[in-house]
């Protein structure tokens, strides 16, 4: 059925969400009152109704006209949205209004403006505060608590958002060194001991008295300031933290506390957030929240939405997450083709997402996001993306109890470090952290394969067949020791390059390479270089040419139990090996000596997921994605993703089911039509 078709047919009235109802979706959007140029919040809350909104996010920008003075504070533009939201039966996310400070704040306590290794900040951009700053804390405090004070009671709230996209904004001034050195004592007791942990006597950098402790804004030494990242993202957890002691005084039973992280940015959402400790600081928060952006039109994959959807579900072990921003239309380059806008949004569900929220509900008319667009355009009618909207609505809100509270089940899991992120990025040999991990991720997305995401601090990995370790550069004895115990009790493990080279003080370790899981990967290797078109032989992986040769990385492993996989088919480094296995226990070891192509890489991973002997839709693969999971009702639900711009078909393999969009029966066998940039859902009977 042709998206036109979809709009007559899904025109009925969308019915109002139930207030903390748990089984309708939330499909929503950012509404701004105090940027609107005209009035028009009646109009706003119609066309909303009309598109089937039921959820708004407010409040996070609202500082400097909701203070406009120290402790004068106006709620209007609040109250305004609040009272038609509610009236309207559009359940409310309000945010506290902390990331943006008011220009009064700024002129009298002009030591809130963040001190980072560049200097002072200036006033106007957001997110230029020292967030551990006194004056700082008391003005935010004041304002969340008379914010909340006004609002707590009003029955259209269903929760609230701490802050926003919240990091330390590289914060290094005169407190936060203050603070670092207090940390250091605690951590280190002893200057002796913080000594030998650095390496410190390197360069004389050594540190005889605490009174003599360097700020790290010049640090040559890599261990010292991995530490004081790792610093800087523990005051991202300890800031949202206390902002969410503060909003569970004034919260209600029912409504939930969020955040909406976002990632790592590569002209859109790429990977690991590299000032964020996500999973720690998840922990105060009673949902997960996860800002998505990625390309579109021609390059829409899936991939990003993907991989932020496994990582946010991850960071509560598996609760479904909140997706508080993703582009309706956004950079002018994402303007989306017919189809993409409802692909996107069950894109997000597929993953585990119990809300789709746009940033932002109208394009703004001046100051720096005039260009990132909202659902609506600049004239505020309906365009394409608002109509497609309507048809997301209606069907979210026809089928939504089917789909919402996914539960997924991955037998695949990729393990991932801040602390080894930070290590690798100081000495990146032209790969960064996330130029390793998503090519990995990205492989086990193209071949139809669920993830989860773990970091150090994850519980048990005895759950999984396998698991990826991508570039574990930094890493404590303990964390290899429980990798090596998890493929010692039957697990499959792959690691790349660069794994248990350093210690978690990135300390390179001195015995034979790659350290503590040199037996378990049955090599070991003392030389490593950076190739020069080197390709690989050996192997039974279909490539060649460029796509056969190894890149930016490649350590010379000398094979002990291993089995050779792959060696180099070059004049000096032909006797050393590439890829090898190793049986270690029970379980499996596979070792990546060097940085693969992608079609490389899918060789690898589709042999890894095939000895570990990991489900997935074999039958499928990108630009096809089908994901999977178990509804509220006990039902298993499969998602079929089209990333093309050609129709595709597809059989469907799976027990009998029904389409949930159509209602059309779903036999076994079935053959699944699907339109460009199209979409099925079956749910088994």
């Amino acid at each position: 059925m042709k998206l036109l078709a979809l709009l007559l047919s899904l025109a009925a009235a969308v019915p109002a969400l139930a207030q903390n109802a748990t089984d309708h979706l939330l499909f929503g959007a950012a509404y701004y009152d105090e940027y609107m140029p005209v009035e028009r919040l009646a109009k706003d809350v119609a066309m909303m109704k009309a598109a089937g909104i039921n959820v708004v996010r407010i409040g996070e920008s609202t500082w400097g006209t909701m203070e406009t003075r120290e402790g004068v504070f106006d709620f209007s533009h609040l109250d305004r949205v609040l009272a038609a939201m509610h009236g309207a039966g559009i359940g409310v996310i309000v945010g506290t209004p902390t990331y943006a400070i008011p220009t009064w704040l700024a002129r009298q306590h002009p030591d809130i403006l963040v001190t980072t290794p560049a200097g002072r900040a200036k006033y106007g951009p957001r997110q230029n505060m020292d967030i551990t700053n006194p004056h700082f804390r008391r003005a935010a405090e004041r304002a969340i608590r008379k914010m909340l004070a006004h609002v707590k009671d009003h029955p259209a709230i269903i929760g609230y958002q701490v802050d926003n996209e919240t990091k330390p904004y590289n914060t290094s001034g005169p407190n936060v060194q203050q603070q670092f050195v207090a940390y250091c004592k605690q951590k280190y007791g002893t200057l002796d001991a913080l000594n030998d942990a650095f390496g410190l006597n390197y360069w004389s950098n050594r540190i005889n008295r605490w009174e003599d402790f360097p700020s790290t804004d010049g640090s040559i030494n890599a261990s010292l300031s991995a530490e004081f990242a790792k610093f800087q993202r523990r005051l991202v957890t300890d800031y949202l933290a206390w902002q969410a002691r503060i909003v569970r005084e004034y919260k209600r039973p029912g409504q939930f506390i969020t955040q909406n992280f976002d990632l790592d940015w590569k002209g859109h959402s790429h990977g690991i957030q590299t000032e964020v400790d996500h999973f720690a600081a998840a922990a105060a928060l009673d949902v997960a929240g996860v800002d998505i952006y990625h390309p579109t039109q021609d390059k829409l994959t899936g991939l990003e939405i993907s991989f932020g959807g496994d990582l946010a579900r991850s960071m509560k072990a598996g609760k479904n997450y909140l997706v508080m921003e993703t582009q309706a239309q956004g950079f002018p380059d994402w303007t989306p083709y017919p189809g993409q806008l409802r692909l996107q949004a069950y894109s997000h569900l597929a993953s585990g997402a119990s809300m789709v929220s746009y940033w932002h509900w109208h394009s703004i008319h001046n100051s720096a996001e005039t260009y990132w667009k909202g659902l609506l355009s600049h004239d505020f009618e309906p365009n394409p993306p608002y109509l497609e909207a309507k048809v997301i609505g209606a069907e979210f809100a026809r089928i939504g109890p089917h789909l919402v509270n996914l539960r997924k089940e991955n037998q695949t899991a990729i393990l991932f470090s801040n602390e080894a992120q930070t290590a690798l990025n100081h000495f990146p040999h032209g790969l960064k952290y996330n130029d390793i991990l998503r090519p990995f991720y990205d492989g086990l997305y193209n071949m139809n394969v669920g993830v989860d995401l773990l970091d150090p601090g994850s519980g048990a990995f005895d759950g999984y067949k396998l698991i990826i370790v991508p570039a574990l550069y930094a890493a404590s004895d303990s964390l290899l020791e429980k990798l090596n115990a998890y493929a010692r009790n039957g697990g499959h493990v792959l690691y790349t390059f660069r794994s248990g080279f350093s210690d978690d003080n990135v300390k390179v370790r001195h015995g034979r390479q790659p350290g503590l899981i040199a037996e378990a990967a049955g090599i070991s290797y003392d030389q490593f270089t950076i190739p020069q078109g080197v390709p690989l032989a050996g192997h039974a992986f279909a490539v060649s040419g460029k796509d056969n040769e190894a890149r930016n990385w490649m350590e010379l492993l000398t094979p002990g139990s291993a089995r050779v996989l792959a060696r180099y088919d070059h004049a000096a480094w032909g006797k050393y090996a590439a890829l090898t296995e190793n049986d270690y226990g029970k379980g499996l070891v596979t070792y990546v000596g060097f940085m693969p192509s992608d079609a490389m890489i899918a060789g690898i991973l589709a042999d890894a997921v095939g000895k570990a002997g990991v489900a997935r839709d074999s039958a499928l693969s990108f630009p096809l994605i089908s994901k999977s999971g178990v509804n509220q009702l006990g039902k298993r639900v499969h998602y079929y993703l089209n990333y093309s711009a050609a129709p595709a078909e597809l059989s469907y393999a799976n027990k009998d089911g029904v389409s949930l969009l159509s209602n059309a029966p779903a036999p076994q066998g079935a053959l699944l039509k699907l339109e460009p940039w199209g979409v099925a859902i079956i749910e088994e009977r």
